[in-house]
Formats: C-alpha cells, structure tokens, sequence
C-alpha cells in the first residue's frame, strides 16, 4: 500500500488501503518500514479473543460472551485435532465434524478397530457405513457430468455429507418438478455407489458477489469492485471472477496496485494479484471497527460446524458457520468446485475477501443469495488450494 497516511472511515490509512486493494476485505497493508515483506513467523500461541470478536460472534450466532469464549477456544482446539485425528483413521476416515452440543471434534469412521485410534487423539467417533474417499468419488462423478453438460438452473449446489454419510443435491424451490432437475437427479442416483439424498433450496439462484465501481470504496479492476482475501508473500489473493490474468488493480485512491497473475473461473473461483508501486503486504484481515482487526497466524481448516468471520468491502465483518464442504456450485456462468458453504451473508463487492476462524485463514468469499439484511448464504473458495496451484506462501504473524 502507499504509504501516505490518511484517515478514512475512523481506521488508518494503511489499513483502509489493504481492505481496499484487493478481493476480500482483509488487506494489504504496512509490513515494515522497508517496504518489503516480512518474512512469515512461527505460529505462536493466539491471545484470548477481544470483547468485540466475542461480542459479534455472539450478535451473528445467539451465544452469550461466555458461550462465545468457551466455543472459540474449542474450535481452535479441533482445528489443531483434526489432521492427527485422519491420520489415525487411515483408510476408514469418514470425515469430520465439529459437535456444538459436546464441544468436541466428530470422526466418521468405518473400522471399529480404528475406532480406538482416533479416540485415542482425543477426538470422538461415530462409525459410518461410508469413507469419505466414497463420498468424493460419488461426488467426482456428478462434477464430471457437470462439466461435460451444464447442470440444469434448477440445481443450485450438491455436496458430500459425511454426518448423513450421502451425497446432497440442492433444488431451488420451484424446481422440483422441472424435467432436466428430474433427469439430473435420476442420473446421479443411478451412477452413485452411496446414498444420493435431495434438500430444497432457496428460489433464488446463487450468484458471485462482485460489483460496479462505487467512487471511495475498495479495489478496483476494470468496473468491478472486490475486496481482498489474504496476503501472500509479493501480494495477495482474491476471487477469480474479480479479473483476468493480466488485468490491473487499483487501490481505493486509484493509485496503480499490480496485475492479476493468474485468475480461474467458472471451474474454480480463485486468483492471484502481485503487489508494488509503494503498496506492500501485512498477515491482518480487516476488522472494519466492528471488531479488531485480526492477525493471521496459520491457515488449519476449520470442521464442518465451527464458527466462522467473513471480512469484506461491502458489509464489513459477519459471522455464521460451516455448512458443508467440497460443495459444486451452479452459478449461471459455469459450476464451481470444492467450495465450503457457510451460514455467513455478504452482498455485491464483497467477493474475494476473507473467511477466517479465529486467527486461521480458511478462504475468499466467491458467491452466495440473500443479503445482510434478510440473511443468506455465502460460499468461499478454500485458501489452501489457492496456496498450493500457484505456489504462494502465505503471509502470517
């Protein structure tokens, strides 16, 4: 970001700038004095969460202060848990979740035997009929349909469902009775070697979260306004339906950022933008003074059932929690794969910012329906498969 300093909304101005540089709200702000980016420091133990994190937890999701404290401090516990648990697994690994009543991490597992182990991590489990190696592959087969012929407008999203043990496809409400909905759902039962189960959807149709240009506001490319997700060592990433490779970025005061590097949508929703001319990178997602704004220390995905904070341009920070993973997106320009379902609403511009659970990068918002008025869902791309297609090292404090 430039470093001249401006005052911008009551933050600073190093921090509007990072907010407003790229897709997803998070930013990219002042590292050091040099310019340049620090190098990424070891993990260290994360402090207690502020009274304003805590109190926006409680405000989106119905938890006292107490209840917000106590949860937080469990998810980050299962997050740590949750690879030695799959390990432990092996090859009867049925996925994972997150138990809000017992505070614990859930594995599904399909050996009794390895039952012991896992437990033995300290996580609980639950025996399944399913691994989640079947319940990828089933889906992997609707995905390759999907790619050869477009879903019908119909199907909004399907996903694996390691609690029902299932793959889920999801109808807009309307739909149920449209022939090629029929025929999609006939097709996927038929080739499934695993439950194939049906929810109704909302009637409206999931659409990316990008936006016209609006004058003061953050990162531009071309017409479009995005935000931020999270920075990378030599810039940051962000949606890839905010700009093609090679396209320019510019910052909230129109000053030139760097190009997009490379960029993937429909298909994934993911991009990479490089970072100069005077703008420089920090491990901070923007708090936007609802809460403060928050470090990042490490990107260990968070289970199914954990809380999580969306950071973005438009509607600033809200929270919910995860719904589902590895979900298939019907968006009307193409299906979007691997996406994580949550809870959390956004609206236009607020593509590209980031999804964080405690102080641990898990993605940037790509598309949802609703609003924050009325309430929605949101989807985000995950950041590690960001991370490992183009080889990006994750800034972290």
């Amino acid at each position: 970001m430039r470093r001249k300093p401006v005052v911008r909304a009551g933050l600073s101005a190093l921090l509007v700038l990072g907010a407003l540089t790229g897709a997803g709200g998070a930013f990219s702000t002042a590292a050091a004095a040099s310019g340049a980016d620090a190098p990424a420091a070891k993990p260290a133990a994360a402090p207690a969460p502020s009274a304003t994190l805590v109190r926006a937890l409680g405000r989106d999701l119905g938890l006292t202060a107490d209840q917000a404290r106590e949860r937080l401090g469990q998810e980050a516990a299962a997050m740590r848990l949750e690879p030695k648990a799959k390990r432990a697994a092996g090859t009867s690994y049925g996925g994972s979740w997150f138990d809000t009543g017992s505070g614990k991490l859930v594995v599904g597992v399909t050996s009794a035997e390895r039952a012991a182990s896992v437990r033995a991590t300290g996580a609980t489990t639950r025996i399944v009929e399913h691994s989640a190696h079947a319940l990828d592959a089933a889906k992997a087969r609707l995905d390759a349909k999907a790619r050869k012929q477009a879903a019908p407008a119909g199907v909004s999203s399907w996903s694996t469902d390691p609690r029902a043990g299932a793959v889920v496809v999801r109808v807009r409400q309307g739909s149920e009775d449209d022939a090629a909905v029929r025929a999609f759902l006939r097709e996927a039962k038929r080739s499934a070697s695993v439950p194939v189960t049906v929810e109704q959807a909302p009637a409206q149709a999931p659409t990316t979260f990008a936006a016209g240009t609006v004058g003061g506001d953050p990162y531009y490319t071309g017409n479009v306004r995005c935000s931020i997700g999270f920075s990378v060592q030599g810039g940051f990433v962000t949606a890839g339906h905010c700009g093609q490779a090679g396209g320019s970025v510019s910052g909230w005061d129109g000053s030139y950022i760097g190009n997009f590097q490379g960029s993937s949508f429909p298909g994934n929703d993911y991009a990479y933008v490089s970072v100069g001319s005077g703008w420089w990178t920090v491990p901070v997602v923007l708090g936007w003074g609802t809460v403060p704004d928050q470090l990042v220390r490490g990107s260990a995905e968070a289970p199914i059932g954990a809380s999580i904070c969306r950071s973005g341009s438009t509607t600033h920070w809200h929270c919910g929690t995860v719904l589902a993973k590895n979900e298939t997106v019907n968006y009307s320009q193409g299906a979007v794969y691997q996406m994580t379902k949550t809870s959390v609403c956004a609206e236009g511009g607020d593509s590209g910012g980031s999804f964080i659970s405690g102080d641990q990068a898990q993605g940037v918002t790509s598309g949802g329906w609703g609003n924050c008025s009325s309430g929605g869902e949101t989807w985000y791309q995950p950041v590690n498969e960001i991370l490992s297609v183009y080889g990006l090292r994750l800034h972290t404090a």
